[in-house]
């Protein structure tokens, strides 16, 4: 039985009471991510981003989250692509935490904001060269003919880049969602599954309901 397996049974049998839940929900969900990190889970930061396009359209893409705290959760794009489209058009966004093979997962409604500049340098800062390059390299979103046409162009932005730090493009950048909602899952048997959401009130106070699964 792997780590996460053991995990996932263990987390089961404890199930999810509202007396243990943090009042914070960003307490609660850096709990949870620290466990999933922990795990022998795939891809730890891995969540699902739904945006909607001026036909009211829905659409979904897996992203990375790179940071989060009580301002809200990070992730980064190209600011031509579909997705930041989208967000162009409409911010409200929702993500998905797929944590399935620990039996969890938690949910979150919010509105998706550009992040600063400053903020956007210094993650592309931190990047690999080739993930840098490659920022440069895709029109993310954009119809092209083939792998090849991506392989020219990437050899292309790495001999312009050949020498010294490789430039922020203008084009690129992070994004932050700052919450209405949070939603937190926790698989139990029989599927009567323990959920509990968090929507803040007027006074910015988070409130706390258990749903029927």
């Amino acid at each position: 039985m792997t780590k996460t397996e053991e995990l996932r049974k263990k987390f089961m049998a404890q199930g999810l009471r509202q007396s243990e839940l943090l009042s914070d929900p960003y307490q609660q969900f850096e709990n949870w991510y620290q466990q999933t990190m922990d795990s022998d889970l795939p891809e730890p930061t891995a969540m699902s981003l739904a945006t909607v396009d001026t036909n009211g359209q829905p659409w979904q893409r897996m992203v990375l989250l790179k940071t989060f705290d009580e301002d809200g959760f990070v992730f980064f794009t190209n600011y031509s692509s579909r997705k930041a489209n989208h967000i162009d058009n409409n911010a409200k966004v929702s993500l998905l935490f797929p944590w399935h093979p620990m039996g969890r997962q938690v949910k979150v409604t919010g509105r998706a904001e550009k992040i600063s500049t400053a903020e956007s340098l210094k993650y592309f800062a931190s990047r690999p060269r080739g993930s840098q390059i490659g920022a440069w390299a895709s029109r993310q979103s954009n119809i092209i003919k083939s792998r090849a046409v991506l392989d020219i162009m990437f050899e292309q932005m790495k001999n312009k880049f050949s020498e010294g730090e490789i430039p922020l493009p203008d084009f690129w950048g992070g994004y932050r969602i700052k919450p209405d909602t949070l939603e937190f899952w926790q698989a139990r048997d029989n599927r009567l599954h323990d959920c509990f959401f968090y929507q803040q009130d007027n006074n910015g106070q988070w409130n706390i309901s258990r749903l029927e699964p």
